[in-house]
């Protein structure tokens, strides 16, 4: 049986890596732009099943593994920052307060999702001061993640708390329910 990921995020393949099987990796070509008013929640689950659905057209026969996060701080969307100044300005907005992180994950064959999956996480970061958020953003450059922070790596240091079912769901794919629903597509995970 042929698996696809279909990202090109290295956080995501390196999560899964972790489930020991052999994949192959497909670039989906999405409009990852959110619709007017999109909830997180559902842009997440929304761009998880399409990136799914295209690799899966494109590949007969294959399951195909999408996946999204997107996050939002009062309703409003946190997207990537990009560069410093951004991430500064996220993780000044998040100071002292809690975000929520949708992560959605899809799994496609033959152009139909046979399985689907949203995690919600939500993080309370720590007041923090100009100068605590600066040396972080410097120190790991956090500019391609939604949040601007790596909470696999120094980001840890930002939070008070972490609450969330799966703790790899924030980092862009949450492997319990992956595990699972590989499992019950017929591969041999653990």
């Amino acid at each position: 049986m042929r698996l696809i990921l279909a990202s090109t995020s290295p956080y995501r393949r390196q999560l899964l890596e972790r489930l020991r099987l052999p994949f192959d990796v497909a670039r989906p070509e999405v409009d990852e732009t959110p619709r007017p008013g999109e909830a997180p929640d559902a842009l997440a689950e929304r761009l998880a099943a399409a990136k799914a659905l295209a690799v899966s057209r494109a590949a007969p026969g294959a399951w195909v593994l999408g996946s999204d996060q997107a996050a939002g701080l009062d309703g409003a969307p946190l997207g990537k920052p990009g560069g410093r100044d951004a991430a500064i300005a996220q993780l000044r907005a998040m100071s002292g307060r809690a975000a929520t992180f949708s992560t959605a994950l899809a799994l496609a064959r033959d152009g139909r999702i046979e399985a689907a999956h949203r995690d919600e996480t939500t993080v309370r970061l720590r007041a923090l001061d100009e100068a605590e958020i600066a040396r972080y953003v410097d120190a790991e450059r956090p500019f391609d993640c939604a949040g601007s922070f790596k909470c696999e790596g120094l980001g840890i240091a930002l939070f008070e708390a972490i609450d969330s079912r799966d703790p790899t769901a924030l980092i862009g794919l949450p492997l319990i329910a992956t595990a699972r629903a590989l499992r019950a597509a017929g591969f041999a995970v653990p």
